[in-house]
């Protein structure tokens, strides 16, 4: 999804949303984007788990930087991603690596749920991309998005008093969204998906082209 400079829609965010929260009975509170970048600066970010799939020593890193509210995002992980992951990750020649962009509240709120269970994440990550149209269909009503998140993580095997804890988790919420504003500083993220392979800067493009850019790295 081409959109405006990612650093500057979440500084936008932070402005706009301030201490926006979402309250539920017996539920706490939920965090905001604008929430947790204001207190960015001096954010531990060292227990942000790096979701990854794939041989450690495989010859090819490729790095996806991805929104779970980016429809492109969605068709990616819905088709070219499984392509991917039969003919490079699951045999060994690509590790994959997964890294969150957070446009909106939203999205930070599905990572959240992806990363409720480190060993669970690729499964809802799956779930969340496949039924994107549909949790994303309460737009105007994000107290509905929050249950539709929940849904899918009752899906995919998350316990209720599981996700509550992780959807409330303000401090995780905030390491959260420093870890991605340095990991896109540092890659220039500006659109997603973005994919970086062997520390080159790739946009978003048909198979056909991704496999020829790994094929070469890999000298076949």
């Amino acid at each position: 999804m081409n959109r405006r400079n990612a650093l500057i829609g979440i500084s936008a965010l932070a402005l706009a949303a301030g201490g926006w929260s979402l309250t539920r009975p017996s539920t706490g509170s939920m965090p905001d984007v604008g929430m947790a970048n204001a207190q960015s600066g001096d954010i531990d970010t060292s227990g942000i788990v790096e979701m990854t799939l794939g041989a450690d020593d495989a010859p090819v890193t490729m790095i996806e930087y991805a929104s779970y509210t980016c429809p492109h995002c969605a068709t990616f992980h819905n088709g070219p991603f499984k392509q991917l992951k039969a003919d490079y990750i699951d045999t060994g020649k690509v590790r994959f690596v997964y890294r969150d962009v957070y446009f909106d509240r939203f999205g930070l709120w599905a990572a959240m749920v992806a990363r409720c269970e480190p060993s669970k994440f690729f499964g809802v990550t799956g779930l969340l991309y496949q039924q994107q149209s549909e949790w994303i269909a309460g737009g105007n009503d994000p107290a509905q998005i929050a249950d539709n998140l929940r849904r899918i993580g009752r899906l995919a095997g998350l316990e209720n008093d599981q996700l509550e804890a992780c959807l409330a988790d303000n401090e995780n919420a905030q390491a959260l969204v420093a870890w991605y504003q340095a990991n896109a500083e540092a890659d220039n993220v500006t659109s997603t998906p973005t994919l970086i392979i062997d520390g080159e800067k790739h946009g978003n493009m048909a198979y056909s082209a991704l496999k020829a850019i790994i094929d070469e790295k890999l000298g076949e």
